[in-house]
């Protein structure tokens, strides 16, 4: 009887645990001044973007209609720039109808309609705007337009052609659901480590997927119709836009602690809870960013998920397309990601 050697088999990459980074206990004063150095800039970063971005906030170009001709737009902007320069980007549409339907879509932020009177004598101006956008909006609009009205001896009328929801009186219920959401990713990229440091690729990327799926219904029926009625529109599409953001956050936060270790949680709240929630539109456009935080509002999962909730809500689907592309893009990087840092502890192990 002859026995053969037992063969030497290496797991396969599916067998590898996805297991949490090593701990580094610090001890003495090193363990004494880490934390409070951490703290303090996580801190620090977070105090200074919030107060870069809304200390004074001013709108940068935001987009606005003028029904009537070439001219008389080029002599709203100069009025316009008289009292907030740089502030408006003026539109000139040809009638009323074209307006309303800029605003519906959100390619403009407010009509102003120049009172024409049927003898050729010259009455009040209208303003139209869309309530959805939020109180800051409005209040920068009716300020900015009433004061060319008056400058020119007139009352300014408005007329809120898209109101918010009447369980979101203030506009502001999708940025503070977005906010929650992205902290939820961001501790559930934490805990799955702390709780299930053994879980493999698959196993993990289920839980993340689980993770989003419930996110996206729990909180749609809370914000929704059958909840606060904060959040109007279809609820699959909302659940489905909440899902994506939520395991866009969870996702990158993973990514962070995975690839960083300790300091991964750390740049993860710079990244998502302060430059993402920051930067997301939720309190007020995009627009009203200073311009070195400007371009992060589309390419954050923050930011692409409020627009795109938005877009759902309130402004036939304005930026849903683009956010669900975004999201989408950020889910698939983070899961290579994970699964490269993988297969780095998989050839680790074999070698």
């Amino acid at each position: 009887m002859s026995l053969s050697a037992p063969s030497t088999q290496h797991p396969s990459h599916n067998d590898i645990p996805d297991p949490a980074p090593p701990q580094h206990p610090q001890s003495g004063l090193k363990g004494i001044l880490l934390p409070v150095a951490v703290v303090l800039a996580i801190g620090t970063i977070f105090v200074s973007v919030y107060l870069a971005a809304f200390h004074a906030p001013e709108p940068h170009d935001l987009p606005v209609a003028a029904v009537g001709t070439s001219q008389e737009a080029h002599r709203l902007q100069g009025a316009l720039d008289s009292g907030l320069p740089g502030g408006f980007d003026v539109r000139p549409y040809v009638d009323e109808s074209a307006a309303r339907d800029a605003i519906a879509h959100r390619r403009v932020y407010a009509a102003y309609l120049p009172g024409y009177l049927p003898g050729g004598g010259h009455g009040d101006p209208r303003l139209l705007y869309a309530g959805a956008n939020g109180a800051s909006v409005t209040g920068t609009l009716t300020g900015a337009f009433g004061h060319v009205a008056g400058a020119g001896g007139h009352r300014l009328a408005q007329e809120d052609v898209l109101p918010a929801s009447s369980g979101d009186t203030r506009g502001l219920s999708i940025f503070y659901a977005a906010f929650g959401l992205v902290l939820a990713g961001y501790l559930f990229g934490i805990m799955t480590y702390q709780a299930a440091p053994g879980l493999r690729f698959r196993q993990r990327m289920a839980s993340l997927a689980l993770f989003g799926v419930l996110g996206g219904i729990v909180i749609t029926l809370i914000a929704g119709s059958a909840g606060f009625g904060a959040l109007p529109g279809s609820f699959v599409g909302i659940a489905g836009t909440i899902a994506l953001m939520a395991m866009a956050a969870g996702g990158a936060t993973m990514v962070f602690i995975r690839w960083t270790g300790p300091a991964g949680a750390g740049l993860a709240s710079v990244v998502l809870l302060t430059l993402g929630n920051s930067t997301s539109g939720g309190v007020m456009p995009a627009a009203y960013l200073p311009a070195w935080l400007h371009p992060l509002s589309g390419v954050l999962p923050v930011g692409a998920g409020v627009r795109a909730l938005q877009g759902l809500a309130y402004f036939h689907h304005d930026g849903l397309a683009r956010g669900i592309a975004t999201l989408a893009a950020w889910i698939i990087v983070c899961a290579a990601l994970l699964r490269l840092r993988d297969a780095r502890a998989e050839r680790a192990l074999a070698s």
